[in-house]
């Protein structure tokens, strides 16, 4: 793989889109675990984000029943068009946060790390089975912070609230090319059964995190605006908010759950919608 890869580089003169985020990942078995991690049969229907020169994408082509690969560089979709010859894989030309996606179950990509954040939120707005994603590492491990940890914020939490998600292993910047500034990491997806999912208001969480390090109280007074509050209904509504479930918690302690707490409270005294 990592010999095609390179053969390709030469082939068309290529030099990476740095705007675009462009790493290709070049060790053969870090692939081969990706590709394991994500248990496809030809029952599956994967989704990549960013297939480059199509290393992956060859790879998952041979497991899956179907593979849709977005690839925004429209260089790399003339090359994966003209060089191979797949008979389950759909190449889309477009920006992956815009584009429509297609039905699909499984997600297996090495994301373009400047738009992990919004592509992982519309990952998580669909029903899927499973996702195997590569991301920088310092992303990664907010991911997956636990409530209290160094790391916790708006992202654990959000993902955690709608997800099982578990970083399984460490890259070395070594295995891409061109050579990233930073390490990376393999992070598992699994949507929570609709039961267990937590749908929380958008704009309460960003309110309490712009403040992280403060309690829930302070964080709220703090960031009454984002909540839609003027200064005459803050005014009105402030001993309410200091009565919040959690009140004299800090933020960054804080579980999905117990912001779902505060959310009911603050609906109920008729201060969010």
């Amino acid at each position: 793989m990592r010999e095609r890869l390179f053969s390709l580089i030469s082939k068309y003169g290529l030099r990476a889109n740095s705007d675009l985020g462009q790493n290709f990942l070049i060790v053969d078995d870090i692939i081969e675990r990706n590709v394991e991690r994500a248990e496809l049969s030809g029952r599956d229907v994967v989704l990549e984000i960013g297939p480059g020169l199509g290393v992956l994408t060859d790879a998952l082509s041979k497991r899956a029943g179907k593979v849709y690969a977005i690839e925004k560089d429209s260089r790399l979709v003339e090359i994966l068009r003209k060089e191979y010859d797949w008979p389950n894989v759909e190449i889309i030309e477009g920006d992956a946060l815009k584009v429509d996606f297609p039905k699909f179950n499984k997600i297996v990509s090495n994301l373009p790390y400047q738009i992990s954040s919004p592509i992982t939120f519309r990952f998580l707005r669909y029903g899927f089975e499973r996702a195997v994603l590569i991301y920088q590492l310092e992303f990664a491990q907010r991911m997956v912070a636990r409530p209290g940890d160094r790391n916790y914020s708006r992202l654990s939490l959000m993902v955690q609230a709608k997800a099982y998600v578990e970083l399984v292993e460490r890259i070395g910047r070594g295995a891409f090319y061109p050579r990233p500034k930073v390490d990376s990491a393999v992070v598992v997806l699994e949507p929570k059964p609709k039961s267990e999912a937590i749908e929380l208001n958008e704009d309460l969480v960003r309110a309490l995190f712009q403040h992280r390090r403060s309690t829930v109280a302070a964080a709220l007074k703090k960031s009454h605006h984002m909540l839609g509050l003027s200064k005459a209904e803050f005014k009105n509504v402030k001993d309410v908010i200091s009565l919040a479930p959690y009140a004299e918690k800090r933020v960054f302690q804080l579980s999905p759950e117990e912001v779902k707490e505060i959310e009911a409270y603050l609906k109920v005294n008729n201060i969010i919608r």
